[in-house]
């Protein structure tokens, strides 16, 4: 166990953190050049395409040291992203340090801070690196300046490096062996072990990617995991070196995989604890928590007849997912379709946009809302994730909503600008720190149904791209929240309802209104778009009606008969309005993401 060395890689996205990935396995060894691609370890195209890490990956390096020793090096790969913030915990209580990596160019960023702060509330030794040093706007200088004031540490322990070049790989390689303490954990225990990260095989079930803490594990064991207390025997255990390596047994101290023919990825939950069934430990690992999803939003096909093929399509993607959760709804606008759970709103964009490619299907998005907690009168609790779910006004005693602890990290020059849009997104302002004198930190308390729409690409325009975002997970506070309805021509459209702060809800419903009449195709009759607060409305557009000449053969003669051609069409037309109905376009729903809340 003297010789393993368990570290992860924590950065804001787009900080150099899987390109680093491939230095250090390129410089181990471990791939060839046959193998080696850019962002070896990300194999999703979605993730190459961005430039993003959406799957976390554990593998296993041999690194020899310049004092000859052989090390075993497991570098377990994280998500970068704040909707993926429970992942990363659990993938950074699997090691003993971690690479704080900083691009020389963009300095700390929020999410930087965040995933520090996570190291540290695991105790882990933390290496700070600096990044891109090969770019021409890089000010290592500076950036150096940043970390100190953060992580308190002196500027020689500071590793400059491109991930680029692969400059200064082997001063971090030596500093990773020489810094981070091996795992402290007892073979002679009782197995322990830690789920960090499953993917589903279809062939072989479930796939759980493991750090052993105590014992030992190996083929033909009888397993248990601690939340669900389901037993399985073991297939195999291994280790990951770009593929699976298949091993004996996996002892304490070293991260690998196993397969037990689990049928369900939602059987290897992340942060569970698995255990032996003839000598079980006593208590389980702590931090796990069930993960739960933050951002609803209904998915329908856009032809009906498309249901059960993207029901199988959701059921396949669950498979790989265990997150996403999906139940049927049905819409009197848009028939039938689910109602999805997501992480957040990257992981939605992530999972409608794999559904578009691999799966060929043609979806409608509803508008995206957070759970809210109804309160009635009789004391009883209602989770509301889909505003059809929100009881009758008269009923409710109070709601409550989601909110989370933000930090926004910005240049000085763009605060006044920020601090409005703060304000306007019904942020409650806690303080402002200046860790540096180009830096200011605010910190903010916002519903999460504000943030998790545009807020982030309007932060970004404000700042012309430098400031940063990161929030915590979410609790709950009481809100004068209300439920809007669309209605046309009287008749409501549920999947144009949104809960919404009753002092934004007028401003928003006549924005909507607007938006549709211009959407809406002209009838033969007048179609009335209204905007309502149960029975209350609050705004109303029309779309005119088509209109046919119908006095047009008429020449001459009595006005009497012209008017009774026009009498007879007004006649006709209100007749048509009692039976007519009106097809909504699937721009119609689009516009509803746009509006400017």
């Amino acid at each position: 166990m003297k010789n393993i060395r368990n570290f992860s890689i924590i950065a804001h996205i787009d900080h150099g953190k899987s390109t680093l990935a491939d230095r250090l396995l390129e410089s181990t060894r471990t791939i060839t050049e046959r193998q080696m691609r850019s962002q070896v370890l990300d194999d999703m195209d979605l993730e190459r395409e961005r430039g993003i890490t959406i799957k976390a990956h554990a593998i296993r390096l041999a690194y020899k040291a310049k004092d000859g020793t052989i090390y075993q090096l497991n570098l377990i790969d994280t998500p970068g992203h704040v909707d993926f913030t429970y992942e990363v915990s659990r993938s950074l209580s699997a090691c003993e340090g971690v690479l704080l990596v900083v691009d020389a160019a963009q300095g700390v960023e929020a999410q930087t801070v965040s995933n520090l702060y996570l190291a540290i509330e695991n105790d882990l030794e933390v290496i700070p690196v600096i990044n891109k040093i090969d770019l021409p706007a890089a000010q290592p200088d500076i950036v150096a300046e940043q970390i100190i004031d953060l992580i308190g540490c002196n500027q020689e322990d500071i590793i400059h490096c491109s991930a680029k070049t692969g400059q200064g790989i082997d001063r971090l390689l030596e500093t990773i062996v020489n810094k981070v303490p091996p795992p402290a954990g007892n073979p002679d225990r009782p197995l322990k072990a830690l789920v960090f990260d499953s993917v589903y095989d279809s062939y072989r079930g479930a796939i759980a990617y493991v750090k052993i803490v105590d014992g030992s594990v190996a083929r033909g064991d009888r397993i248990k995991f601690f939340s669900h207390g389901k037993q399985y025997e073991v297939d195999e255990v291994g280790c990951r070196r770009l593929t699976n390596f298949p091993l004996e047994r996996l002892g304490a101290g070293e991260v690998g995989y196993l397969y037990a023919n689990i049928k369900n990825v939602s059987d290897t939950r992340v942060g569970d604890t698995i255990t032996s069934t003839s000598d079980p430990t006593a208590s389980a690992l702590p931090g796990f928590v069930a993960i739960k999803p933050m951002v609803f939003s209904g998915l329908y096909p856009a032809i009906a007849e498309d249901y059960t093929e993207l029901r199988d399509a959701l059921e396949k993607l669950m498979l790989n997912d265990a997150s996403l959760r999906f139940t049927p709804e049905t819409s009197s606008a848009l028939g039938f379709g689910f109602r999805c759970g997501f992480l957040g709103m990257l992981h939605m964009e992530i999972i409608t946009e794999r559904l578009a490619r691999e799966y060929d299907q043609t979806i409608i998005n509803t508008v995206p809302n957070v759970e809210y907690h109804a309160f009635l009168s009789n004391g009883e609790l209602i989770e509301v994730d889909s505003p059809t779910q929100m009881p009758d006004p008269a009923k409710i005693e109070y709601v409550e909503e989601p909110y989370v602890d933000a930090q926004v990290i910005t240049l000085p020059d763009s605060l006044g600008a920020i601090m409005r849009l703060c304000t306007e997104r019904r942020g409650i302002y806690k303080n402002t720190e200046y860790p540096t004198q180009s830096r200011a930190v605010l910190s903010y308390a916002f519903p999460l149904s504000e943030i998790i729409f545009d807020f982030y690409d309007k932060l970004k325009s404000i700042s012309r791209g430098y400031a940063s975002l990161d929030y915590g997970l979410p609790y709950y506070s009481k809100s004068n929240l209300v439920k809007l309805d669309i209605l046309i021509n009287s008749e409501p459209v549920d999947a144009l309802s949104v809960i919404i702060h009753r002092d934004k809800a007028y401003k928003y419903g006549l924005n909507l209104t607007e938006k549709l009449r211009g959407l809406i195709p002209r009838q033969l009759f007048e179609v009335v778009i209204q905007a309502s607060i149960g029975s209350r409305i609050i705004a109303r557009a029309s779309v005119k009606p088509l209109r046919k000449n119908v006095t047009a053969k008429c020449y001459g003669g009595d006005i009497t008969r012209k008017r009774k051609l026009l009498e007879r069409q007004k006649e006709g037309k209100k007749r048509l309005k009692q039976i007519g109905t009106v097809e909504i376009p699937q721009e119609a729903f689009l516009a509803a993401l746009k509006i400017d809340s």
